[in-house]
């Protein structure tokens, strides 16, 4: 079987780690990937109250250079990189020209003209198709981009005593690394690793991301290390999920999409209007005029209710004003939470979820649902 197949399931190379771990393996993105090692409750406890570690190798990583790099960047996604310096990283979206979100990324500044772009999993070749149309389109001949998606993985570290933790492994002072700025140095004698304190679960925490031929050291380094009778346990997707819905962070194919515009996802902080970038004028005019759904994150108090995927939000009278994109069981609030969309303009004054033909109401709260002190 080729990875041509659209069957064909890709594994990380932690692959037998995760299986001699006893991880439930799960398809996510086209890759196998751990679900769980015990469970998901225990997993997310681990990462809000001490450490844990995710490998989330299928994210995929594009290298971008060229002298005019930056300016493709700065036309395709709504951001201003121009506002980051060299060692810093960026949240941004791409969008296309209706003003739809093609995919959310981070772009590392690692010089004037290279940029690492870390991008979805499920968007790996849609990205790299609308990267090089544009480079085509605009002549840029002296970009280049680079898929290192399958040469490289990624680990996340994540909880607050995460950098505690594997201090040990390296030199450089993970403390004094400020939030979305990394540093490329030695890390578990392996040299040339790019360590970023970034991560996708509010807690403290560090992004590691290393060639496949030195990935198992560094992960098996890590779950060795041992603190007081404690070590950062193995966590899967199951609870990365749970960890980045406590924070009201957006899932690409579920809270985000090309129908979906970074105006209706309440992410307009990452909109820089005073910028030249494509469909600005579309933005412009959807924010003035204000005719579009609202994003909207909710918990539930009645217990034992928990919002899922296309669940159908409704008004009093049961006509149908919306739908969550995201739900789960917050183990910190214990109680559901969701975020989703309104469709409907017209204010209404108590918004019900349908569970199982029930009316449930929901309580609309901001982001996030938790505060975390790391």
């Amino acid at each position: 079987m080729t990875e041509n197949n659209k069957n064909f399931i890709k594994k990380t190379i932690l692959y037998n780690h995760h299986i001699h771990l006893g991880a439930k393996m799960v398809n996510y993105s086209g890759f196998y990937m751990p679900l769980q090692y015990t469970s998901s409750l225990t997993e997310h406890m681990s990462v809000r109250n001490y450490a844990g570690i995710f490998d989330v190798s299928h994210m995929g990583k594009f290298i971008l250079k060229g002298k005019h790099s930056i300016d493709l960047i700065q036309y395709l996604s709504t951001n201003d990189l121009y506002k980051i310096k060299i060692g810093q990283a960026q949240y941004t979206c791409f969008i296309n020209d209706k003003g739809g979100i093609i995919d959310d990324l981070v772009v590392y500044k690692i010089s004037e003209e290279n940029f690492l772009l870390i991008v979805n999993a499920a968007n790996i070749n849609k990205n790299k198709k609308w990267i090089n149309d544009n480079i085509k389109k605009y002549k840029y001949s002296d970009i280049k981009l680079i898929d290192t998606s399958l040469k490289y993985s990624l680990i996340a570290i994540q909880g607050p005593l995460s950098l505690f933790h594997v201090q040990k492994l390296t030199d450089i002072p993970l403390n004094e690394i400020p939030f979305y700025h990394f540093k490329i140095g030695k890390f578990s004698g392996i040299r040339n690793v790019l360590i970023s304190r970034t991560g996708y679960t509010g807690s403290k925490g560090i992004e590691i991301y290393v060639s496949n031929e030195n990935t198992e050291k560094i992960w098996n380094d890590i779950l060795e290390l041992e603190i007081e009778n404690h070590k950062i346990i193995p966590c899967g997707i199951a609870s990365r999920n749970s960890l980045r819905l406590e924070m009201g962070y957006r899932l690409y194919g579920q809270d985000l999409s090309e129908e979906i515009t970074p105006i209706e996802a309440n992410l307009v902080w990452i909109i820089k209007f005073e910028k030249k970038f494509i469909a600005k004028k579309i933005l412009q005019k959807q924010k003035k005029e204000g005719k579009y759904k609202r994003f909207i994150s909710f918990i539930i108090e009645e217990k034992n209710n928990i919002p899922r995927q296309g669940y159908i939000l409704v008004d009093e009278n049961e006509k149908p004003i919306g739908y969550v994109t995201s739900g789960v069981y917050s183990p910190v609030l214990k109680k559901g939470i969701g975020i989703g969309y309104l469709t409907n303009q017209q204010k209404t004054n108590y918004v019900f979820l349908l569970i199982r033909n029930k009316k449930v109401l929901i309580k609309m709260v901001k982001l996030p649902f938790i505060r975390i002190k790391n």
